[in-house]
């Protein structure tokens, strides 16, 4: 997939909303999601557009993961903001049906200057 993030405040929680378009076996379609991001007590709770809990990032930890299970699949996270404003996504997901790992990289819209400086591949949102 390839596309955009925006967030923006909505009183004391985050909003993401992402769009773009998703390509496999030939077919290309346009792709949209929205998840909503609140801190508390020193994690961040990420939930689906409609207020189901979708996974908690321990906040502090060097290299933050989590799981959020939808049985009978397994959606495993690791977060990477090391490098802020860049910050990074690696999706390992796992069923009886599927099997993928999904890299997702984030930036700043415009700032192909500073994604050059760090060496990184140059786009909004990618999802391999």
């Amino acid at each position: 997939m390839t596309g955009s993030a925006r967030f923006y405040a909505s009183g004391a929680r985050l909003v993401q909303d992402e769009t773009g378009w998703l390509e496999a076996n030939g077919a290309r379609l346009q792709a949209t999601r929205r998840y909503i991001w609140a801190e508390t007590d020193g994690r961040l709770d990420v939930y689906f557009s409609d207020m189901r809990p979708f996974h908690t990032i321990p906040l502090g930890a060097e290299a933050p993961e989590t799981v959020h299970l939808c049985p009978p699949d397994r959606y495993q996270v690791a977060y990477d903001f090391a490098d802020w404003p860049v910050w990074r996504t690696v999706w390992q997901v796992d069923g009886p049906r599927k099997a993928y790992r999904m890299q997702s990289t984030f930036h700043p819209a415009g700032d192909a200057a500073l994604l050059a400086r760090r060496g990184a591949a140059v786009h909004k949102v990618g999802k391999d």
